[in-house]
Protein backbone atom coordinates (compact mmCIF):
# COMPACT_ATOMS: atom_id res chain seq x y z
CA UNK A 1 0.00 0.00 0.00
CA UNK A 2 0.94 3.28 -0.83
CA UNK A 3 1.55 5.88 1.90
CA UNK A 4 -0.02 8.82 0.36
CA UNK A 5 -3.24 6.60 0.20
CA UNK A 6 -3.41 5.89 4.31
CA UNK A 7 -5.99 7.97 6.39
CA UNK A 8 -4.75 9.68 9.77
CA UNK A 9 -6.31 7.68 12.47
CA UNK A 10 -6.45 10.83 14.60
CA UNK A 11 -8.64 12.99 12.12
CA UNK A 12 -11.34 10.04 12.01
CA UNK A 13 -14.31 9.22 14.55
CA UNK A 14 -16.79 7.61 15.08
CA UNK A 15 -20.03 8.59 16.54
CA UNK A 16 -21.04 7.63 19.70
CA UNK A 17 -17.19 7.19 21.08
CA UNK A 18 -14.93 9.13 23.27
CA UNK A 19 -12.51 11.33 22.02
CA UNK A 20 -9.49 12.16 24.96
CA UNK A 21 -6.06 13.68 25.19
CA UNK A 22 -3.59 13.66 28.16
CA UNK A 23 -4.75 16.81 29.82
CA UNK A 24 -8.41 14.72 30.21
CA UNK A 25 -5.83 11.77 31.09
CA UNK A 26 -4.54 13.17 34.91
CA UNK A 27 -8.16 14.01 35.96
CA UNK A 28 -9.65 10.14 35.03
CA UNK A 29 -6.57 8.48 36.76
CA UNK A 30 -8.26 7.14 39.93
CA UNK A 31 -11.72 7.26 37.78
CA UNK A 32 -14.38 4.42 38.53
CA UNK A 33 -14.67 1.28 35.95
CA UNK A 34 -17.49 3.16 34.54
CA UNK A 35 -15.70 6.15 34.03
CA UNK A 36 -12.36 4.25 32.47
CA UNK A 37 -14.50 2.66 29.95
CA UNK A 38 -14.87 6.26 28.09
CA UNK A 39 -10.99 6.93 27.87
CA UNK A 40 -7.80 4.82 27.18
CA UNK A 41 -5.88 2.74 27.53
CA UNK A 42 -8.55 0.74 25.52
CA UNK A 43 -10.40 3.71 23.57
CA UNK A 44 -12.71 2.07 21.20
CA UNK A 45 -12.71 5.06 18.65
CA UNK A 46 -9.40 4.07 17.17
CA UNK A 47 -10.03 0.31 17.21
CA UNK A 48 -13.32 0.85 15.19
CA UNK A 49 -11.87 3.30 12.83
CA UNK A 50 -9.25 0.55 12.40
CA UNK A 51 -11.42 -1.95 12.22
CA UNK A 52 -13.83 -0.27 9.38
CA UNK A 53 -10.77 0.51 7.07
CA UNK A 54 -7.80 -1.16 5.73
CA UNK A 55 -5.20 -3.04 7.65
CA UNK A 56 -2.81 -0.10 7.66
CA UNK A 57 -3.12 3.38 8.99
CA UNK A 58 -1.33 6.46 10.63
CA UNK A 59 -1.93 7.68 13.44
CA UNK A 60 -0.68 10.90 15.82
CA UNK A 61 1.86 10.58 18.72
CA UNK A 62 3.68 13.23 19.95
CA UNK A 63 2.59 15.23 17.11
CA UNK A 64 4.19 13.01 14.19
CA UNK A 65 2.01 10.34 12.25
CA UNK A 66 3.07 6.81 12.74
CA UNK A 67 2.45 3.85 10.53
CA UNK A 68 0.68 1.08 12.44
CA UNK A 69 -1.03 -2.06 11.09
CA UNK A 70 -2.62 -4.97 13.19
CA UNK A 71 0.76 -6.23 14.20
CA UNK A 72 1.22 -3.35 17.06
CA UNK A 73 -0.84 -1.65 19.81
CA UNK A 74 -2.23 1.06 18.40
CA UNK A 75 -0.62 4.90 20.30
CA UNK A 76 -2.84 5.97 23.12
CA UNK A 77 -2.09 9.67 24.58
CA UNK A 78 -1.27 8.80 27.29
CA UNK A 79 1.99 6.96 26.57
CA UNK A 80 3.19 10.42 25.55
CA UNK A 81 3.26 11.00 29.19
CA UNK A 82 5.94 8.50 29.23
CA UNK A 83 8.62 10.88 26.70
CA UNK A 84 7.37 13.58 28.71
CA UNK A 85 9.59 12.03 31.80
CA UNK A 86 12.53 10.97 29.76
CA UNK A 87 13.04 14.99 28.80
CA UNK A 88 12.25 15.83 32.17
CA UNK A 89 14.77 13.84 33.19
CA UNK A 90 16.88 15.38 30.53
CA UNK A 91 16.62 18.36 31.88
CA UNK A 92 14.14 19.50 28.48
CA UNK A 93 10.98 21.30 28.38
CA UNK A 94 7.92 19.28 26.94
CA UNK A 95 5.61 22.18 27.22
CA UNK A 96 5.81 25.51 24.86
CA UNK A 97 6.90 28.36 27.54
CA UNK A 98 7.22 25.96 30.83
CA UNK A 99 10.96 25.60 32.37
CA UNK A 100 12.60 22.83 31.90
CA UNK A 101 13.29 20.78 35.08
CA UNK A 102 16.88 20.31 36.60
CA UNK A 103 18.62 17.83 34.65
CA UNK A 104 19.59 14.46 36.40
CA UNK A 105 21.06 12.86 33.30
CA UNK A 106 23.17 14.52 29.97
CA UNK A 107 20.79 14.93 26.86
CA UNK A 108 23.22 12.22 24.97
CA UNK A 109 21.98 9.48 27.70
CA UNK A 110 21.56 5.87 26.59
CA UNK A 111 17.88 4.78 26.31
CA UNK A 112 15.93 1.05 25.74
CA UNK A 113 12.96 1.16 24.71
CA UNK A 114 11.48 -2.67 26.23
CA UNK A 115 8.38 -3.78 24.07
CA UNK A 116 8.88 -0.71 21.38
CA UNK A 117 5.92 -2.28 19.10
CA UNK A 118 5.34 0.59 16.49
CA UNK A 119 8.33 2.07 17.65
CA UNK A 120 6.42 5.29 18.44
CA UNK A 121 7.95 5.97 21.86
CA UNK A 122 11.83 5.16 21.02
CA UNK A 123 11.39 7.12 18.01
CA UNK A 124 10.11 10.07 19.34
CA UNK A 125 12.79 10.19 21.83
CA UNK A 126 15.30 9.80 19.46
CA UNK A 127 13.84 12.89 17.37
CA UNK A 128 13.38 14.78 20.66
CA UNK A 129 16.66 14.37 22.29
CA UNK A 130 19.13 13.89 18.61
CA UNK A 131 22.35 13.14 21.01
CA UNK A 132 20.65 10.14 22.84
CA UNK A 133 21.67 6.66 21.99
CA UNK A 134 18.32 4.86 21.48
CA UNK A 135 17.66 0.86 21.08
CA UNK A 136 14.20 -0.39 21.01
CA UNK A 137 13.53 -4.12 21.48
CA UNK A 138 10.70 -6.23 20.89
CA UNK A 139 9.41 -10.23 21.19
CA UNK A 140 7.33 -9.55 17.69
CA UNK A 141 9.59 -9.99 14.41
CA UNK A 142 6.21 -8.22 12.87
CA UNK A 143 6.09 -5.63 15.06
CA UNK A 144 9.96 -4.59 14.74
CA UNK A 145 9.34 -4.45 11.24
CA UNK A 146 6.81 -1.40 11.78
CA UNK A 147 9.46 0.36 13.86
CA UNK A 148 12.03 -0.07 11.61
CA UNK A 149 9.82 1.56 8.99
CA UNK A 150 8.81 4.49 11.23
CA UNK A 151 12.26 5.19 11.83
CA UNK A 152 12.84 5.63 8.06
CA UNK A 153 10.16 7.42 7.63
CA UNK A 154 10.88 9.79 10.58
CA UNK A 155 14.56 9.51 9.81
CA UNK A 156 15.55 8.45 13.51
CA UNK A 157 19.05 6.56 13.40
CA UNK A 158 18.57 3.97 16.65
CA UNK A 159 19.46 -0.08 17.12
CA UNK A 160 16.55 -2.50 16.85
CA UNK A 161 17.14 -5.90 18.74
CA UNK A 162 14.73 -8.75 18.71
CA UNK A 163 14.09 -9.34 22.51
CA UNK A 164 11.82 -11.21 25.23
CA UNK A 165 12.11 -7.95 27.24
CA UNK A 166 16.15 -7.31 27.96
CA UNK A 167 17.27 -10.82 27.98
CA UNK A 168 19.48 -10.55 24.31
CA UNK A 169 19.73 -6.82 24.80
CA UNK A 170 23.78 -5.94 25.50
CA UNK A 171 24.66 -2.38 26.96
CA UNK A 172 24.49 -0.65 29.63
CA UNK A 173 21.96 2.12 29.58
CA UNK A 174 20.29 5.41 32.13
CA UNK A 175 16.84 4.71 31.01
CA UNK A 176 14.55 1.90 30.15
CA UNK A 177 11.17 2.76 29.09
CA UNK A 178 8.75 -0.16 28.81
CA UNK A 179 4.89 -0.04 27.67
CA UNK A 180 4.23 -3.65 28.33
CA UNK A 181 0.78 -5.11 27.89
CA UNK A 182 -0.71 -4.76 31.21
CA UNK A 183 -4.71 -5.65 30.72
CA UNK A 184 -5.99 -7.94 32.67
CA UNK A 185 -8.91 -9.96 30.73
CA UNK A 186 -11.05 -9.91 33.70
CA UNK A 187 -11.59 -5.86 33.80
CA UNK A 188 -15.26 -5.39 33.58
CA UNK A 189 -14.88 -1.78 31.48
CA UNK A 190 -12.87 -3.44 28.73
CA UNK A 191 -14.08 -3.62 25.42
CA UNK A 192 -12.58 -6.71 23.97
CA UNK A 193 -14.98 -6.63 20.72
CA UNK A 194 -12.90 -3.24 19.74
CA UNK A 195 -9.72 -4.42 21.37
CA UNK A 196 -9.81 -7.51 19.20
CA UNK A 197 -8.36 -5.64 16.11
CA UNK A 198 -5.17 -4.95 18.33
CA UNK A 199 -2.48 -8.07 18.84
CA UNK A 200 -3.27 -10.04 22.30
CA UNK A 201 0.43 -10.32 23.05
CA UNK A 202 0.72 -6.16 22.90
CA UNK A 203 -2.15 -6.09 25.49
CA UNK A 204 -3.34 -8.75 27.36
CA UNK A 205 -0.70 -10.05 30.84
CA UNK A 206 -1.53 -12.55 33.44
CA UNK A 207 -1.11 -11.75 37.34
CA UNK A 208 -3.28 -9.10 36.85
CA UNK A 209 -2.25 -7.82 34.07
CA UNK A 210 1.51 -7.67 35.78
CA UNK A 211 3.35 -10.46 34.98
CA UNK A 212 5.59 -8.89 32.02
CA UNK A 213 6.13 -5.91 34.33
CA UNK A 214 7.14 -8.02 37.38
CA UNK A 215 9.73 -9.79 35.21
CA UNK A 216 11.44 -6.96 33.88
CA UNK A 217 11.63 -4.84 37.11
CA UNK A 218 13.45 -8.27 38.16
CA UNK A 219 15.97 -8.07 34.75
CA UNK A 220 16.03 -4.59 34.99
CA UNK A 221 17.08 -4.62 39.22
CA UNK A 222 19.93 -7.23 38.46
CA UNK A 223 21.51 -4.90 35.50
CA UNK A 224 21.03 -1.59 38.07
CA UNK A 225 19.73 0.92 35.39
CA UNK A 226 19.37 4.18 37.16
CA UNK A 227 16.07 4.77 35.75
CA UNK A 228 13.04 2.70 35.06
CA UNK A 229 9.79 4.50 33.49
CA UNK A 230 6.56 1.97 33.26
CA UNK A 231 3.43 2.36 32.29
CA UNK A 232 0.29 1.14 33.55
CA UNK A 233 -3.25 1.26 34.51
CA UNK A 234 -3.67 3.83 37.90
CA UNK A 235 -5.69 1.20 39.27
CA UNK A 236 -2.27 -1.11 39.22
CA UNK A 237 0.27 1.54 40.34
CA UNK A 238 -0.18 0.81 43.95
CA UNK A 239 1.05 -2.50 43.43
CA UNK A 240 3.71 -2.05 41.19
CA UNK A 241 5.27 0.78 43.30
CA UNK A 242 4.96 -2.04 46.08
CA UNK A 243 6.72 -4.41 43.80
CA UNK A 244 9.82 -2.30 42.53
CA UNK A 245 10.80 -1.27 46.04
CA UNK A 246 11.29 -4.73 46.72
CA UNK A 247 13.66 -4.86 44.00
CA UNK A 248 15.65 -1.10 45.35
CA UNK A 249 13.74 0.70 43.30
CA UNK A 250 12.12 3.95 44.24
CA UNK A 251 9.11 5.82 43.09
CA UNK A 252 10.42 9.59 41.62
CA UNK A 253 7.02 10.70 40.57
CA UNK A 254 3.28 9.64 38.83
CA UNK A 255 2.47 10.96 35.57
CA UNK A 256 -1.09 10.00 34.37
CA UNK A 257 -0.52 6.37 33.82
CA UNK A 258 3.08 6.85 33.46
CA UNK A 259 5.74 5.68 36.83
CA UNK A 260 9.43 7.09 37.07
CA UNK A 261 11.67 4.87 39.08
CA UNK A 262 14.81 5.54 40.29
CA UNK A 263 17.39 3.01 41.83
CA UNK A 264 18.09 3.65 45.35
CA UNK A 265 21.85 2.61 44.59
CA UNK A 266 21.85 5.32 41.88
CA UNK A 267 20.05 8.18 44.42
CA UNK A 268 22.86 7.39 46.89
CA UNK A 269 25.93 7.65 44.23
CA UNK A 270 24.72 10.74 42.70
CA UNK A 271 23.03 12.67 46.06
Amino acid sequence: MKEDSLTPVHNLHISGTPQCDKSEILSHCSASSAAKSKILPLRPSMSANYASGSATRLVDFYGRDFVITSDVLIPRPETEMVVDAVLSLCGKSYLPGVKPSVPKLPQDCSILDVGTGSGCIAITLKLELPESAITACDISKKALAIARKNAHRLKAKMEFVESDLIGSVDGDYDIIVANLPYVDENWDWIDKEALSVEPSLALYAEDGGLALIKRLIGQVSECKIPYLILEADPCQHERVIEYTGTHNYQLLETRGFCLVFENREYYNLVA
